[in-house]
């Protein structure tokens, strides 16, 4: 991210202070220099470090300015030129870079601010070997890395480049194994597709070019160009230390490669019957299969094939990390993988993986993996990253078949959107969320985004939310898990969450049919202990909802009737009016918090 003036002032200001040094300040897209023996000396190296800012993000370097002070002693000056460095830089480096170049006055001294532009090429400087900047270092870069960055710069698709490969010579194997995806399809279109010719197939695919030959997707995907290169490597422990238990070394054609590793995995993952009622059972893996394949699939999608590093699988009992050569490609990062629009980098392969069935339709494949961990009690897939490799890891085992039972009954398309189960899961261990705090666990870019989701779940047509009392008028109140679903979540929730309201509703209903109660009553009832139950029924009497109707003063013999604010039988919304004017406060509902997290299961 480029580092405006202003942000500057802020740099240079916390110097002065001595908060920081200078060398503490450099970053990214931030570099400071200052003078050395020799003008043309000075201008070679401000040349190179120019050009490898702009091999990145692009940036600041400020010429003046000793990264080993702090304090206005740092500020040490330049007696360098803004034009005739700015010429210098355009001259020594290949192809030329202009830069703009300024002089700027502060009260501790001249400082030379140098702009460099994100440019749409790789340079060099002196005729050496370009370099990038990652992190604060400027570090060399690779004839592979130099072409990775090219062709990002540039818009250019690596994948659908040709191949020279003619179409003809598809392996038939991989054929045969890209026919049997197809024709797994729901779509009757990609069912059809599985018996057309080998050359209308790939067309389809859309991996022939006009002179017949392939892309370089589809000699990636189903011929032997790439036989004698690893694309995806997988190795199996039963623990993440323990001894390995396979190590497949997977080369092309990447068809079969892909479908080996799928079998590979298929064929370790463990799963836990969960019923569902009506005689229905469930069969989940302790790593949701979804989940496993969309981890796969990105990292063959979206990984750099001008790297010759391979995809590494990493597979134990309970856990799944796929590493892909490559970082992010340019706006995605770990804080907006689940939110950000689709990209990549091999558009072509994307494509076609798409039509074979095996990736979602665009920008939904990690939107699956969050649903799909979510919804069976698992964290969210974790991501991490740098310019080299993106790292993404699944972290399962043993599913909560209460979540997933509830899940079972939620309609389709609350069960696989990925807010809907990050919420639910979230609220499986706190009892309240708010759009503030969402907004960074669903990767929103605003606090209205993240409360349209809250808003939707808590309306009439689903039902699994309610703001809570004391903040439902709020812009932006606190929402809780509805008394339906926590009942249907049951042990799935680690907390009983009984509002007063709740607890005066059900011993109100109890007593309309009975007429009077008791201790054991209420226990039963409420799945409280002795003491849990005096306190409910103290409170009730308190507030003249109850009194007590027995001479008895211990034991089972002592029983309540109906008091003299206890509701008449009304509306529901008559007797929640009734009951919030009987008087009760904001310590009695905590109170009754208190007494659920007591009788906890």
């Amino acid at each position: 991210m480029e580092v405006v003036v202003d942000a500057l002032d802020r740099v240079f200001a916390r110097i002065v202070e001595g908060t920081y040094s200078a060398a503490d300040s450099e970053a990214l897209c931030l570099e400071f220099k200052t003078d050395g023996r020799s003008v043309k000396d000075d201008l070679g190296n401000i040349a190179e470090a120019a050009a490898c800012l702009a091999n990145a993000a692009g940036g600041h370097l400020v010429v003046g300015v000793d990264d080993r002070k702090t304090g206005a002693a740092a500020f040490v000056g330049t007696h360098l030129d803004p034009e005739k460095t700015r010429l210098r830089i355009y001259e020594v480096t290949q192809p030329p870079l202009l830069v703009e170049a300024e002089t700027r006055t502060t009260m501790q001294g001249t400082v030379l601010v140098l702009t460099i532009p994100v440019s749409t090429q790789v340079h060099s400087a002196n005729g050496r070997i370009p370099t990038e900047r990652v992190a604060d270092r400027c570090l060399p870069m690779s004839t592979e890395r130099i072409a990775a960055v090219t062709a990002r710069k540039t818009g250019r698709d690596w994948s659908a480049q040709p191949s020279g490969v003619p179409a003809v010579e598809a392996d038939p194997v991989s054929m045969q194994v890209a026919r049997e995806m197809l024709a797994r399809s729901i779509d009757l279109g990609k069912r059809r597709l599985a018996e057309a010719t080998d050359v209308d197939l790939l067309r389809a695919l859309g991996v022939v070019l006009e002179d017949q030959t392939l892309t370089n997707a589809g000699a990636l995907l189903v011929t032997r160009a790439y036989e004698h290169a690893v694309l995806i490597s997988y190795t199996h422990r039963r623990t993440p230390a323990g001894q390995l238990t396979a190590n497949e070394q997977l080369t092309g054609p990447l068809v079969v490669a892909i479908q080996r590793v799928f079998d590979l995995i298929g064929a370790r993952l463990e799963t836990t019957p969960v019923s569902i009622g009506k005689g229905q059972q469930l069969h989940i893996a302790d790593l949701p299969e979804p989940a496993v394949r969309e981890a796969v699939i990105n990292g063959v999608m979206h990984r750099d094939y001008f790297s010759s590093e391979r995809i590494a699988v990493e597979h134990t009992l309970t856990q799944l990390r796929v590493s892909s050569p490559g970082g992010f490609v340019p706006g995605v990062s770990v804080n907006n993988v689940l939110t950000t629009s689709s990209r990549t980098r091999n558009a072509n392969l994307a494509a076609a993986l798409r039509t074979l069935g095996l990736a979602e339709t665009a920008g939904s494949g990690v939107d699956r993996m969050y649903a799909e961990m979510a919804r069976l009690g698992h964290e969210p897939p974790r991501f991490s990253a740098d310019f080299t490799r993106v790292d993404v890891t699944l972290l399962g085992g043993a599913p909560n078949t209460s979540l997933a039972r509830y899940v079972a009954t939620l309609p389709q398309e609350e069960a696989v959107d990925a807010d809907t189960m990050v919420i639910l899961l979230t609220l499986l261990t706190q009892r309240t969320v708010s759009a503030e705090e969402l907004t960074p666990l669903l990767q929103k870019p605003a606090v209205v985004e993240a409360q349209s989701v809250l808003s939707r779940l808590s309306a009439e047509e689903i039902r699994l939310l309610e703001p809570t009392r004391e903040t439902a008028r709020r812009a932006h109140p606190k929402y809780r898990l509805r008394e339906e679903a926590l009942a249907a979540l049951g042990s799935a929730v680690t907390y009983r969450r009984r509002t007063t309201d709740q607890v005066d509703r059900k011993i109100i209903e109890l007593v309309n049919e009975t007429g009077v109660i008791n201790a054991r009553m209420v226990r039963v009832l409420l799945d409280l202990d002795t003491v849990g139950a005096s306190r409910v029924l103290a409170d009730l009497v308190e507030r003249q909802i109850l009194r007590k109707t027995s001479e008895a003063t211990r034991g089972p013999s002592v029983t309540y009737g109906k008091g003299a604010a206890f509701p008449a039988k009304s509306s529901r919304r008559g007797r929640a009016e009734s009951i919030v004017s009987s008087g009760r406060s904001r310590e009695n509902e905590l109170a009754f918090d208190d007494l659920d997290d007591q009788a906890r299961d």
